[in-house]
């Protein structure tokens, strides 16, 4: 279940890097959220693809609409997106008594692999959330078999808090806190 990231306007005035953009989705990305979904690359460590007609029927006109959910845009097209969820206090991994901390998710379309933009969009976003929401620390949970998204990890700052068994593999989890926003 998706929690809101509480007081914070949605959607912000959309987030520009040097070469990317982060904003609201629009009827234009369905296709590419379709893709997403679809992939076997991107859907690697997340339980495998989806059925591209399965996925065809279900995914609405202007898919992603929500708060916490920025479309990551390269001269006017979708490559991938970011998602700042509160995680599920069900769930194992958390680094506040209360649990419900931001957690930090993203996907890439493969051709948008391996140029940075994860990194730059990430770290965006990240800066984003921390003037927005000062002092609030943020999570994020990926298989220790992914690489790629554990060089990401390190490269944001975020360091390890525990490794724990979840969907039958091992978890990396680790927490990312701004000093001084995103100074």
């Amino acid at each position: 279940m998706t929690r809101a990231l509480g007081p914070v306007a949605w959607p912000p005035a959309p987030i520009r890097t040097e070469r990317l953009v982060l904003r609201e989705s629009e009827a234009r990305d369905r296709a590419a959220f379709i893709e997403l979904f679809a992939s076997p690359e991107v859907r690697t460590y997340l339980g495998g693809p989806r059925s591209r007609a399965e996925l065809e029927r279900a995914v609405p006109e202007v898919p992603g609409r929500r708060p916490g959910l920025f479309v990551i845009d390269l001269d006017g097209a979708m490559i991938g997106t970011i998602t700042l969820d509160r995680r599920d206090e069900e769930r194992p991994g958390h680094v506040r008594v209360d649990a419900g901390e931001a957690e930090l998710g993203y996907l890439f379309l493969p051709e948008a692999w391996g140029r940075g933009y994860a990194v730059e969009a990430c770290a965006a976003a990240l800066g984003w959330f921390a003037d927005a929401l000062p002092g609030e620390p943020v999570v994020l949970c990926t298989q220790t078999a992914n690489d790629r998204s554990m060089r990401l990890a390190a490269k944001l700052g975020f360091t390890e808090v525990e490794r724990f068994e979840e969907y039958g593999a091992e978890q990396w989890f680790g927490v990312w806190s701004p000093v001084t926003g995103s100074g």
